[in-house]
């Protein structure tokens, strides 16, 4: 089976929407997971007077994190899919938090150049056709000596950990997936995850986008060495990233 891109994988979370959030309630570590995520960032006096983006939020989890790590911020969060983000505007928000509709891919086109101190994406870039271009267009919105941080499953490249991740989709993730009538969806999260990057090569790819500096941490409990966070800072030069 081929990976979902664009259209395709919106229509995908579209579909999944109404499931999702019981799904991951169900997954071990997942919010709190992106709430030690959304704290790593350190933002400042609790984020005020800074403007934060929750890129793919999808239903509001990781924009729950970033509202409990910096509840001063102001945050934009954005997702290519209607149905995830119908989700979560559907929750409570105070008025600091706004929702937009908008894919990964558009962020080039847009004139947010220079606007964000921070950037949040979790569980994006495997998604995205052409990370390079995306990590590119992010180095654009955050001001000089912003902070990006990504949580993303990007293995370790050890042989042991891509065997418990193909263990866990076979026997739990795809199952799942099938039950609730979104087994494209699911397939694609297993097959996403072995063709990416893994976590040296995801953060090589940082640093040729313009983030000089990339730190790479892996998270705890039966992801380790499958989900990592990569956390960097936009420099001060006016250096664009290299193609990639």
């Amino acid at each position: 089976m081929t990976l979902l891109r664009d259209h395709d994988l919106a229509r995908a979370f579209d579909h999944a929407s109404h499931t999702y959030d019981r799904l991951t309630a169900l997954h071990p570590g997942y919010r709190s997971g992106l709430l030690r995520s959304a704290h790593r960032l350190r933002l400042p006096r609790g984020g005020r007077g800074l403007r934060v983006l929750d890129l793919g939020c999808g239903t509001g989890a990781s924009t729950r994190a970033l509202l409990r790590a910096a509840p001063h911020a102001r945050i934009t969060a954005v997702d290519a899919s209607v149905g995830m983000l119908d989700r979560a505007r559907a929750k409570r928000w105070p008025p600091n938090v706004r929702f937009l509709h908008r894919s990964a891919e558009d962020l080039a086109v847009t004139d947010d150049d220079g606007s964000y101190d921070a950037v949040f994406a979790a569980y994006l870039f495997r998604n995205v056709a052409v990370p390079g271009e995306v990590l590119g267009a992010v180095r654009s919105l955050l001001r000089p000596g912003g902070r990006l941080l990504v949580h993303e499953y990007s293995l370790s490249g050890s042989a042991v950990h891509r065997a418990v991740w193909n263990t866990v989709c076979r026997g739990v993730i795809v199952p799942v997936g099938t039950l609730t009538g979104n087994r494209e969806l699911y397939h694609h999260l297993w097959r996403s995850v072995l063709t990416f990057d893994t976590a040296p090569v995801f953060a090589q790819r940082m640093t040729r986008a313009g983030f000089p500096f990339v730190r790479t941490v892996p998270v705890s409990g039966w992801q380790a060495g499958i989900v990592h966070v990569f956390l960097a800072r936009r420099g001060a030069g006016s250096t664009g990233p290299e193609a990639s």
